[in-house]
Formats: structure tokens, sequence, C-alpha cells
């Protein structure tokens, strides 16, 4: 049981984005606290599973795929999400909804690319532009959520929510910027692999 618990692990990122929406949805007084304390959660597995998985020996295809996967499903998904949610005052507003498509197309083709690695039985390398777009992704979510449950449960000043809140769509831009070039980069790189000319050799460490 112990050697599934990596996996187990980076598989709890996708039930953990319904619950967070859940909770956000619904309103009630400490649900966003609850949901930040949530994302909180589902954002230390990320770092967690790779780690266990490396000491207790069991680093496997499926830990590579899954981990980076998973990371697209959460961050992704609660970006769509937040820019509906909460109803009447979305965290990001109108305007981000083209960057969070860019974001989601960016994805998108990196999974794809993904795909036709492991059908020649690769696993590509995570660039370093790669998690670092992953970690302000984490910061940008955390950081809007952090403003629903300070303006909803915790009575901050509205101007130091505000700041927050600027802030937050701040990072939210740098993320964005650095989705899009680690995108490219990866792109360029693998381009060979793309159109079926997988010329890399696979990487021994968890993605």
């Amino acid at each position: 049981m112990l050697r599934q618990l990596p996996n187990l692990m980076t598989a709890s990122r996708v039930p953990c984005l319904f619950v967070i929406a859940m909770l956000v949805a619904w309103g009630a007084r400490w649900a966003p606290t609850l949901a930040l304390l949530v994302f909180l959660l589902a954002a230390v597995t990320d770092y967690l599973d790779g780690w266990l998985a490396r000491r207790l020996g069991v680093v496997s295809n499926f830990g590579k795929l899954m981990d980076a996967l998973t990371d697209k499903i959460l961050n992704v998904g609660l970006l769509i999400f937040l820019l509906v949610y909460p109803a009447g005052q979305p965290l990001l507003p109108a305007y981000c909804v083209f960057f969070v498509v860019v974001i989601l197309v960016r994805e998108l083709l990196i999974t794809g690319l993904r795909l036709v690695a492991a059908s020649s039985r690769l696993v590509l390398a995570a660039e370093r532009s790669g998690k670092i777009k992953t970690v302000l992704q984490i910061f940008a979510i955390a950081a809007l959520l952090l403003v629903l449950a300070a303006r909803q449960d915790w009575g901050w000043e509205p101007a130091l929510v505000e700041k927050i809140h600027i802030g937050a769509l701040a990072t939210f831009g740098a993320a964005t910027l650095v989705t899009v070039t680690s995108g490219t980069v990866y792109l360029v790189k693998y381009w060979r692999v793309f159109v079926g000319e997988p010329t890399v050799t696979p990487p021994q460490t968890r993605d």
C-alpha cells in the first residue's frame, strides 16, 4: 500500500478540484477558507508525490505522466471556474478569458506531445520553465482564493483585500507569460517527437 501512495497522492488532485469548486459555489461562511486549505493541501501533494516516489524507489511512467496531467486538470479547471464564480463577483475579470484560453491551449498541446512521446515509450522531462509556470499558477490561484476568504470570512479591510487581488492578477499575468514561453520552448525542443521522429532519451526522474 505504501508503494502506491505517490500515485494516490497524484490522483487526489482531481477530486480536490471538485471539492474546491463546490465550496466556492456554496458560498457559506468559512467555505472559502476551506477551499483555500484544500487547494494548499493539493499543492503540497504536487511536491510530496514525486519526493516520496523517489524515496520509495517507485518512479514510474504512469506517475510521470499523471503528475503533469493532474496539475493541469487542477490548475486550469480552477482558473476556468474562477472566471464565473463566485456568482456576481468572479475572482477573475472577464478580460482574463483570453489568457485562460491561451493557457488551456498550451496545456492541451503539451499533453498531446507527451502522449505522442508515450506511444514511442518515451517520457519527456519537464523543463525548468514549465515548473516555474506551475508554481506561478499555484500562487495565483492561492492568492485569488485568499481574496475570497479574506472578503467573506475574515473581515479584512476592503483596501487591503483589493491590493491582494491586484497582486493575484499580476501573478496570474506572469503565469500566463511563462506558460506561453515554456510551451513554445517545449514544442521547439521536442518538435521531432511531435512529428513522429523521436530522438530523445527518456529521463530517469519523475516529472
